[in-house]
């Protein structure tokens, strides 16, 4: 007798066949990245996530108004019970949310390793040197029109999600 497996149909007679958590295992889908936009402005937010969608159609967006919200989004407040928060592996805040934010989560043990992009009016050495000395990894003039968003969100997902080597949640805690 055969110790055949059969893995696209019923098992063959006298066969157990393939186990449910090996068929699970072959059909499970990959875990989207997950961006965190932090922004007061709705219609921001909303162009943020089509200049997303535009440039990269893997990536799973979440956004939030200010930056209680944006700490609160760690914390899971306000979460109906079985919601789902991912943990994101992108952070970009505006920056007239204030910096407060920003040095609360790059404090934070659980969130300081996450890459954090901070989106400013102006390129004024002030500005920029207040965002990097909060903790941004990174400060960007906020684009204006959506073809410039769109390019920008090609640039540093594709640097922060596919291209820089970043710890592993293990190396985190």
């Amino acid at each position: 007798m055969s110790d055949a497996v059969a893995t696209d149909g019923p098992p063959p007679p006298d066969s157990t066949g393939a186990r449910v958590s090996d068929r699970f295992q072959r059909t499970r889908i990959p875990v989207l990245p997950t961006v965190l936009f932090a922004d007061p402005n709705e219609d921001y937010r909303a162009m943020a996530r089509d200049a997303l969608l535009e440039g990269r159609n893997a990536t799973d967006m979440r956004t939030v108004a200010d930056g209680a919200e944006l700490v609160a989004y760690f914390e899971r407040a306000g979460a109906k019970k079985g919601a789902v928060t991912p943990a994101p592996s992108l952070i970009v805040v505006d920056a007239t949310l204030g910096l407060d934010a920003v040095r609360q989560l790059k404090s934070d043990v659980r969130t300081r390793r996450i890459p954090l992009v901070v989106l400013g009016a102006d390129d004024d050495p002030n500005t920029v040197t207040a965002a990097y000395d909060a903790g941004a990894n990174t400060y960007i003039v906020k684009p204006v029109t959506f073809l410039a968003l769109v390019r920008l969100m090609k640039v540093f997902t594709a640097y922060w999600l596919e291209t820089a080597e970043l710890p592993t949640d293990q190396e985190a805690a």
